[in-house]
């Protein structure tokens, strides 16, 4: 399959609105598009492979730059950009694996990859941050490690549920508007 005009249109659209859901006040944290659309990139990119990473890297570059300009106005206690935020960039972009092989209709298929990607990023999140130096200022043992998961264990709730809702929106609107969908 080639990208035509529509798809590209729709890709656009897709990315900038989950950057301005992002920056929504109010929006439960974690409750995010970014790890729907990493999948979602891995399966319409799954033979482009360089492709998959740039639609939820884009999508949180574009978000951030509107926390930055937020916080820099005083309208967001978030920074947009800060120490360190490239490991989290490589953590989003990296869920874009579980959407390698999600090209067929199995719903067991994206339930898997659906359940499986904001779980990886939530234990390799926290465990970076706690590798740094024992983030959240716990130890650096493991009960330091225990602790900044059950630090971290608010989020990943809203984490699974976005990505959840936003793979079954993303996905289901592209399987409607591509019923022969191949990978690219």
């Amino acid at each position: 399959m080639k990208l035509n005009k529509q798809i590209i249109a729709a890709l656009v659209i897709m990315v900038a609105m989950s950057a301005l859901y992002r920056v929504l006040p109010g929006r439960p944290l974690g409750f995010a598009p970014q790890i729907a659309i990493a999948l979602f990139g891995g399966s319409l990119f799954a033979s482009k492979k360089q492709y998959a990473f740039l639609l939820p890297l884009v999508s949180m570059f574009l978000s951030d730059a509107l926390y930055q300009v937020l916080y820099i106005n005083h309208l967001s206690p978030f920074e947009g950009f800060y120490e360190g935020q490239w490991i989290n960039y490589i953590l989003i972009a990296s869920t874009a694996v579980f959407g390698f092989g999600l090209q067929s209709n199995k719903l067991s298929k994206h339930v898997a990859s659906f359940l499986a990607a904001p779980t990886v990023y939530f234990l390799l999140s926290n465990f970076v941050v706690w590798a740094s130096f024992g983030g959240y200022k716990h130890p650096m043992t493991l009960v330091g490690l225990s602790q900044t998961m059950a630090d971290g264990i608010p989020f990943y709730p809203n984490s699974v549920a976005g990505t959840l809702v936003f793979g079954a929106v993303i996905f289901g609107a592209f399987r409607l508007m591509v019923p022969k969908f191949k990978a690219i």
